[in-house]
């Protein structure tokens, strides 16, 4: 049965998900690459970890398991507002890792974009709902991925259409930035949590998994 899943999505200990400005230079604003340093043996760019817990979380989701993804429109372009550079294609280079049709949300939807290895950008102006009923179709019966940013996790959470949700907390406070937990109070009483600490990189790994109505 088809899931809808959130992976590998790293926060501060301050709950952030992302710094500010993000820009096409930093698109993670001032936080920089440091959310995300648990997942490589070196730097971001470089090899994945491929020994330990953090290996095991960071593989979860890209075996093939995965046939679509969704994404929020600033984690695939940083700026609000009309398109302004046409020939942009995300940060991934010609060939991005996601290899499943990927929706954008956004209020400007625009046409489809075919990259190598399987992946095509389909941007959609659509609830949460809607978005997931069109990834699934998409997906063909494998899982659904919610990619991102925070504030489009918190939007598929408060929907309820979230059945798991692996959150990696960094021992860093970034101050400001992009929320994830802001208004989802109640996330406690809606799934099991469990908490998984590694000692390599100093990281929790919090997985969240909804519960049986």
């Amino acid at each position: 049965m088809s899931r809808v899943l959130v992976t590998q999505l790293s926060i501060s200990l301050d709950g952030y998900g992302t710094g500010e400005p993000q820009t096409l230079d930093e698109p993670f604003g001032h936080a920089g690459q440091r959310l995300h340093r648990w997942l490589f043996a070196d730097e971001p760019g470089g090899d994945r970890v491929s020994t330990g817990v953090d290996a095991a979380f960071g593989a979860v989701g890209w075996d093939g398991s995965v046939g679509a993804e969704i994404m929020g429109r600033r984690k695939f372009w940083p700026y609000a507002g009309e398109w302004t550079d046409p020939e942009w294609k995300g940060w991934w280079g010609p060939n991005p890792p996601f290899h499943t049709p990927v929706f954008v949300l956004t209020h400007h939807p625009r046409e489809s974009i075919v990259m190598e290895g399987g992946t095509t950008f389909h941007f959609l102006d659509a609830t949460p709902e809607e978005a997931v009923s069109r990834a699934k179709e998409a997906a063909a019966g494998k899982d659904v991925r919610i990619g991102g940013g925070p504030s489009t996790v918190r939007e598929f959470v408060r929907a309820g259409v979230v059945d798991v949700m692996h959150v990696v907390v960094v021992p860093i406070v970034l101050g400001r930035g992009e929320s994830l937990w802001e208004g989802l109070g109640d996330i406690d009483s809606r799934f099991d949590v469990e908490a998984v600490a590694s000692p390599a990189s100093g990281v929790t790994h919090l997985t969240f998994t909804r519960k049986a109505s």
